[in-house]
This record gives structure tokens, sequence and C-alpha cells, in this order.
């Protein structure tokens, strides 16, 4: 089995940078698990600890159920993928496949069967006799991952593998990514900013930032109930809207007030809620929880907001507007004839609402 396990990771460099804080993760055997956030905030420094890249400063890795702590990345069975390929110029593309093997002193014979069955994999048998300066990115990012499945690793390691590509191209590459990891049936661990890779690509996200591990999810989960304010705000195009306000009394319930604006909570179920009696919270909720009309809806509140610009993105468009000096991003059909600088009303899902402590970020249940 190639579980890898890590165990109050830490990395602290010479200077004091702490880059990776007590980061407790399990990645199953054969799960493809993404590591996800905003730059620096330690997802690579994690994924070379992993490699043996970079020395671990406290806690425990373990792969396979051994520990690994201290053993050179010749050693862990695993492969990594850079971000800028690391390819030889001076060598075709099989001669890159085939080099790791050939250092390893690794048969003539069996060198060629596992190139070429990795080259039939990647459909890039065509190539292989073609150097990097000859390829397109999409080619060279193909004898980068060929070159990481001859070594018949028990985990693959991806950095950014696919932020020098198009956007066109980057689309095509995950859904290839998602079809090669079902053939090789392969424990995958892989880095990115991008929000979009990690929901397309994971059976797991690790969600990070500043070093530490947010949450730990599907990527469904992590999109339908973040554990916090931040992973509520990256994960989600476009990310989810805010208002600050606080948790009062009026009457016998508990409602959310901003000056001149309140949502009644009476029929939304938090169960911590009357902690936070006089507390500032931020409410959220997604673009896609806002109506142009309530008639759809039997809970929902009003919002009188400002139309600042909009999106057209095909059979859909983004409202931008303005409440109360907050930003408010709306999705609707692309039929919805905005008014450009007009006040509107917007109409929002109770049932869809989040609520996160203002102080800590923590969300409400």
């Amino acid at each position: 089995m190639a579980e890898v396990k890590l165990v109050n990771i830490s990395k602290t460099y010479k200077e004091g940078t702490l880059a990776v804080k007590d980061a407790n993760c399990i990645i199953n055997d054969k799960e493809f698990a993404v590591l996800v956030g905003p730059s620096g905030c330690g997802k690579t420094t994690a994924l070379r600890m992993i490699a043996g890249l970079e020395e671990i400063t406290s806690g425990t890795l373990t792969i396979g159920g051994k520990k690994i702590n201290d053993l050179p990345p010749s050693k862990r069975k695993i492969s990594m993928v850079f971000q800028n390929y690391a390819l030889y110029p001076h060598m075709t593309a099989y001669e890159n496949m085939a080099f790791g093997l050939k250092i390893q002193g690794t048969p003539k014979l069996e060198i060629k069967e596992r190139v070429m069955e990795a080259a039939k994999i990647l459909n890039i048998t065509e190539i292989l006799q073609k150097k990097p300066g000859k390829m397109s990115g999409g080619q060279r990012q193909r004898i980068a991952i060929g070159r990481a499945i001859v070594r018949k690793p028990d985990v693959f390691l991806f950095d950014e593998p696919l932020s020098n590509l198009d956007a066109k191209l980057r689309g095509q590459m995950r859904i290839e990514l998602s079809k090669l990891h079902r053939k090789l049936q392969a424990t995958i661990i892989y880095v990115t900013h991008d929000q979009v890779e990690a929901m397309t690509l994971a059976d797991k996200i690790v969600v990070m930032n500043k070093g530490e591990i947010m949450q730990i999810a599907s990527p469904m989960e992590v999109f339908q109930n973040p554990e916090n304010k931040f992973v509520a705000e990256f994960i989600g195009s476009p990310k989810m809207n805010f208002i600050t306000g606080k948790i009062l009394s009026q009457g016998d319930q508990l409602i959310f007030k901003q000056a001149g604006f309140q949502v009644e909570l009476s029929g939304v179920r938090f169960k911590k809620l009357n902690e936070f009696k006089g507390r500032e919270v931020e409410l959220g909720f997604r673009s896609e929880d806002v109506h142009a009309s309530p008639t759809a809806l039997s809970h929902f509140f009003t919002m009188e907001v400002l139309v600042v610009a909009r999106e057209l993105l095909g059979n859909e468009k983004l409202i931008y507007a303005d409440f109360k000096g907050q930003d408010i991003v709306a999705r609707f059909r692309s039929e919805y004839e905005e008014k450009m600088n007009e006040t509107v009303k917007f109409f929002v899902n109770t049932q869809k609402i989040y609520l996160f402590d203002k102080a800590s970020g923590q969300r409400i249940n």
C-alpha cells in the first residue's frame, strides 16, 4: 500500500521562517489528493518534504507505513513532475524518459519496454525521437509525466505541472491527468493554486493557508461545507459574498443586523447561534444563491444594491454590485437585463447562507 501519512509535520528555515506548521494528513492508497492554496501558503514546501528535497524540521512522514524522514529521495519510491518539466534539451524524448532507469542500471530491454509502455499510455509514441525544443508545451509535459511513469513509483508528486500551459491546453491536460490516474491506479499528490484544477482532479482536497491546513475533504464537501471563512472565500468562482454585522435578539428570535438591514434567522438551523449573540459575524452566500425575483423562493431576504459592472459568460452573466460599501456578485441567466449604475433588488436564498465568526473566521454551525 502507498498510503502517505503526515503527522505534525513542520518546516522552519534557518532564518526563522515557518513554512509549514503541524501538518496532519492521510492520503490513502490510490487516492488523488490535491494541495491547494494561494502562493506562499506552504503547499510546495509540503510536497518537497514528501519528495525528500526539503528536510523535515519536526514530525513524522510515512509511506506505506514506513517512516521515511531520513531516506534520500532516490530511496523513497516516488516520482516528481516539476513545474518547468526539467527535461534535458540535448536528449530525445525517449532518452529523457529512459535516463533515470539507465542511471539505475536497468537492463536495456526492460528500459525499452517501460518507455514504450508509458509512451502508449500517454499517446506520445510518434514523438519519442524529438528533442524538447521541437515539442509543444503539452508534449513536453507528457514526456515529463512519462519519465515519472517508467520508474513505477509508489507515489507520484506533481508540482503545478500545468501552470506554463495556455488555458485551452490546461483544460485538456486536466482531463488527461484524470484518465491517467484511473489507468495507473496510483497514489498522486498534486500541488496547485488553481481551484478549478483542484475541484476537477481531486478525490481529496487539502486547503492550505499561511503554512497551515485549513480543511481536508472531498471537493464537494469543501465547497458546500467550508470549515472557515478562508476556505469559503478561496473555493468557488466567483468567491463567496460576505456581509459584516451582528447577531442580536428581536423578541424571542435571533437576527443578523447591519445598519438599516437585517436578516431573520428563525428559519435557519444554526445550533450554536446563541453563543454569538452581541458578537460581530460575517454572513456569507454564493453568487448562484442570489435571485432576480423572489417568486421561486419560500425563504429569502432582500438587498437593495447598486449595479456597477457585469461579465457576460455565454449562457449566464455575473452582475457586480455595491451593498453599503461591500462588493456583491450575483450569477444570473444571460437574459437578465442589468440596470447599470442603478439601484435594484437582489433576493438571497436564506436556506443557503453561512455564518462565520468575525474574530476567528470559523464557521458557525
